[in-house]
């Protein structure tokens, strides 16, 4: 069986912080604070991943109260979470992630971040697809105050069998001969089934 997760992270942004996106750090930029290295994508990934196999979320695993995970980075606690989908027999076919964040422009790294969520998981880059988005000057992303981060994944059950493509059923027309009954016999000619012979013929000349 097929089973979808969904993720989303928001986080502040403010100098003096690094920015991580996907593992990626990105210098001369306002970063964001977090418990750990506040990479915002990658948490969503973990709770799409963690959602989609039905274990709990991220705050559940590695809580923001717990001083193990101050200034960890995400990329290690998201290869510990593919570690437990990998253990309980699911399979991960794709993620699709969006990035949303009003600069700078992350565009010539989205497949440097692909590459880095990919190996975190044991993956092949082209099963996961990065986005980015702006927030067009408007509110917290637009202002450079936020980052935020949505991401969807699809995981296979463990002992998932792939049923054969179904033949395709055209309808069968049947034909079918129904008996005449007598009162349905043909309509006859006036003057019964045997008209008289030419009344011409039964004249006389006068």
């Amino acid at each position: 069986m097929l089973r979808i997760g969904e993720g989303s992270d928001i986080h502040p942004l403010a100098f003096g912080h690094p920015l991580v996106i996907g593992g990626f750090v990105i210098a001369d930029a306002k970063g964001a604070r977090g418990h750990s290295d506040a990479d915002c994508l990658t948490h969503a990934v973990i709770d799409a991943l963690l959602g989609a196999a039905g274990l709990g979320d991220i705050g559940h695993h590695f809580p923001d109260d717990d001083d193990q995970w101050k200034g960890a980075r995400s990329l290690d606690l998201l290869s510990m979470v593919g570690e437990k989908l990998h253990g309980l027999g699911f399979t991960i076919d794709n993620i699709d992630a969006t990035v949303f964040l009003q600069a700078p422009n992350i565009k010539p790294i989205k497949s440097t971040i692909a590459q880095n969520i990919a190996e975190a998981l044991g993956i092949q880059p082209f099963q996961v697809n990065i986005k980015a988005k702006t927030g067009e000057g408007i509110g917290p992303i637009g202002k450079l105050e936020a980052i935020e981060a949505h991401a969807v994944c699809l995981i296979e059950e463990p002992g998932s069998v792939e049923l054969p493509p179904q033949k395709e059923s055209r309808p069968r027309s049947i034909s079918i001969s129904l008996p005449m009954e007598e009162d349905s016999a043909p309509p006859q000619p006036p003057g019964g089934a045997n008209p008289p012979e030419d009344s011409a013929n039964d004249l006389t000349a006068t």
